[in-house]
């Protein structure tokens, strides 16, 4: 008889015990998909925030840059103070001003008397922003408070009069009357003209006015004839302060 329960094969080996001394390598899991999604969103925020710092600083460097490469050229002086002397020396020289050197005035056979008032030589005179009219008056195109001088030299003396007379008069306007701002006096004695030594005397006055746009001023003398023409003897003129 055949025994049907044997077989050839031969069972299974059994697997070796695992001492101590060796550890067991557990892969580690793998990360959640929400970590991983707050990772990227973190390094995406610390690019961005980057970005924005270095977009502002080159912003505020050029706006820094172009303040300074428009500041008005200045020096400074001693102890570090600012010079402003330039400034001002430009400021002033575009303010109003005149500087009028009196003319021979021109008389008409008819003309009974020579009380009147000095006319300019124009070609020899200097007016900015200050009008000349009509030969002897002076109008003001910008307001404000004017230094206003006068220097009239007689070289003639006359008996009927007690003292030559110098005046600055104002008128609103054209069609206004005149009155006086100022007046000067000088007295030359008429009996020394037969003297070949000439004599002279010069009525000078200057005072601070505020005058309006439109203002206009002249010079008034008792007699025309007693001036001296001379160049820089009589002069007339104003500036603003």
């Amino acid at each position: 008889m055949i025994n049907t329960y044997q077989t050839s094969m031969a069972p299974p080996p059994v697997p070796p015990r695992l001492s101590g001394a060796h550890s067991v390598l557990i892969p580690a899991p793998l990360p959640s998909q929400g970590h991983s999604k707050s990772l990227v969103r973190f390094i995406v925020g610390v690019v961005l925030l980057h970005l924005f710092l270095s977009i502002g600083g080159f912003i505020y460097l050029n706006h820094n840059d172009k303040m300074h490469s428009f500041q008005p050229p200045s020096g400074k002086g001693v102890e570090g103070k600012m010079d402003y002397r330039s400034s001002e020396k430009q400021e002033t020289s575009y303010k109003a001003l005149a500087r009028m050197v009196a003319d021979v005035p021109s008389r008409t056979p008819d003309e009974k008397s020579s009380l009147g008032y000095l006319q300019w030589n124009i070609n020899h005179s200097v007016l900015r922003y200050i009008d000349y009219y009509h030969y002897s008056w002076l109008t003001i195109r910008e307001p404000g408070d004017y230094y206003v001088y006068s220097r009239v030299t007689f070289s003639k003396g006359d008996a009927k009069l007690v003292a030559l007379v110098s005046k600055v008069n104002l008128r609103k306007n054209e069609k206004e009357k005149e009155k006086v701002v100022m007046q000067a006096y000088c007295n030359l004695d008429s009996g020394s003209e037969s003297t070949s030594i000439p004599r002279l005397c010069t009525a000078t006055q200057g005072e601070v006015i505020t005058l309006e746009k439109g203002n206009q001023l002249g010079v008034w003398v008792t007699d025309l004839l007693l001036v001296n023409y001379e160049d820089g003897a009589t002069t007339f003129g104003m500036y603003k302060l």
